[in-house]
Order: C-alpha cells, then structure tokens, then sequence
C-alpha cells in the first residue's frame, strides 16, 4: 500500500467531495456551462476561445480523476497529493483573480468569495501529502 493509514481520513475527505462534484459536472446544462466557464476565463484568460460544454466535459473528467485517485490508497500519495495542490491552487487562483470574490482591499473573503476561498483545506492537504512525502515524516 502506497498510502500510509494517516494520510487516508483527509484524502477521502478530498477525493469524495472532489469525485462528486465531477460526477455532477458531468450532466451540466448549457447555463451553467457558460457561467462556470466564464468565471473561469475571467480568471485564465487562455480559457477564452474554448467552447463552454468542452470545458466543463473536460473539467468534469478532471474531477473525476482527481477524486478516484484520492480514493485509491494505490496512488503515491506524493502523486495524489502534488495534482491535489495543482487543482487547489487553481480554485485559490480564481478567488484571488475574480473581482468581488474579496473584501476591497483585503484577503477576507466577500459573501460571493465564500464558497471558493473554503478550497483553501484542498490546498493544505495537498501540500501535506507533497511535503510528508518529499521528507519522510
């Protein structure tokens, strides 16, 4: 088993929410296609030309992965653990990037910003696994 007995309470934790949230990607209607990819080619620019239900397909499959690898005590936890902090930190850039995510001025959370700052517990057990895994402890 590549997972220790410690790391499995926050990667489940992580990957269920993560793999539900795909899974209900996966039926997205049109509107909410266009307002997920909007948000996020606000955010990443580069997002801009694609198609709206190409995006979320795509993200869906991400999310998928993402939570099944979490799930399955096989996968290094450095590997489930570096793709966890990549995808947090994506979700971390977006509430950074989104104008009225923030308080003006400040790093606290508007009532909008609420739902997507909460992420921030993906990115710290993310880097968990990363760095219990890079020194040994």
């Amino acid at each position: 088993m590549l997972t220790r007995l410690h790391q499995l309470p926050p990667r489940v934790a992580a990957g269920v929410v993560i793999l539900n949230s795909g899974l209900t990607k996966r039926s997205a209607d049109a509107e909410t296609a266009a307002g997920l990819h909007g948000m996020a080619a606000g955010t990443y620019p580069f997002l801009k030309d694609k198609d709206a239900q190409e995006f979320v397909r795509l993200l869906s499959k991400v999310e998928i992965a993402l939570g099944t690898a979490l799930l399955i005590p096989a996968v290094p936890s450095l590997v489930a653990g570096a793709a966890l902090t990549a995808f947090a930190g994506g979700l971390i850039g977006l509430y950074l990037k989104t104008p009225g995510m923030r308080e003006e001025g400040s790093l606290r959370p508007s009532q909008q910003g609420i739902g997507i700052v909460k992420d921030v517990w993906l990115l710290g057990i993310g880097t968990g696994l990363v760095l219990e895994e890079l020194t040994g402890d």
